[in-house]
């Protein structure tokens, strides 16, 4: 195993931080080697706020569901989906931007996506740690006007980074069988794999808590998404120009 393999397989969520700042030389570099993600087409669709101010931070961890993190973290950062800087493009070129494509929104959102992967992982190897914050998406019109956010773009989540002031053990992921299949989707196996993986959830649960939580994968999965999620969102999106034609 490489010394990067190790690092991915270390991944653990950070939401306590310690008060060391962290140096925004630092930052650059880790959000350099972030843009070398890949990108669609050489789109890079996306753009990064990062929220200093106080007060700003404050009303940011309200509107994420009172999460103090957002708040405490000495790095927070705003991932837009971003298809404003792509219309300008076009304009300068003298061509018109056909907005309000499902594919250009997928295109800007996984590009996202991949930049902050590569940020987290990046931070991770300087000795930093993270969360996503995908509650910025609870109260996204709220998120956009106090970050100025324009048409066309729109938040797809935060990220908290920061030293740790502590690091929780790794949660087991889903057996391989489930997620890798070869030659077409097969399910024969999956109910069994899923038994199994629950009772390892569960044991997992039992020992970082001290016996206070048991609860398993499927039961946390069926509790989320016996609700619609967010169901605002589609409507923000339209708002925003992502009308998914």
């Amino acid at each position: 195993m490489n010394d990067v393999i190790s690092l991915l397989n270390s991944h653990s969520s950070v939401r306590k931080f310690t008060d060391k700042l962290v140096d925004d030389e630092l930052l650059k570099e880790i959000i350099q080697a972030g843009q070398q993600a890949s990108t669609s087409s050489y789109i890079q669709a996306y753009t990064i706020i990062r929220v200093k101010d106080e007060r700003k931070k404050k009303l940011l961890a309200a509107l994420t569901g009172d999460q103090k993190q957002v708040e405490e973290c000495p790095v927070f950062l705003v991932f837009c989906a971003d298809l404003n800087r792509l219309e300008r493009a076009c304009s300068m070129n003298n061509e018109t931007f056909k907005s309000g494509s499902t594919e250009t929104f997928i295109l800007a959102t996984v590009d996202t996506a991949l930049v902050a992967q590569n940020i987290m992982i990046a931070a991770e190897s300087s000795g930093l740690g993270g969360v996503y914050t995908g509650g910025i998406r609870n109260n996204p019109q709220d998120v956009c006007k106090l970050l100025n956010i324009p048409h066309n773009v729109y938040p797809v989540f935060g990220m908290c980074l920061g030293y740790p002031e502590r690091i929780n053990p790794t949660k087991p992921r889903l057996p391989m069988p489930l997620i890798l299949k070869e030659d077409s989707y097969t399910t024969e196996e999956d109910e069994t794999e899923l038994r199994e993986y629950d009772r390892t959830i569960s044991e997992y649960y039992k020992k970082r808590t001290n016996g206070v939580r048991s609860n398993t994968w499927t039961e946390d999965v069926a509790a989320l998404l016996k609700e619609k999620q967010r169901p605002h969102m589609k409507g923000f999106l339209v708002s925003q120009g992502f009308t998914f034609e």
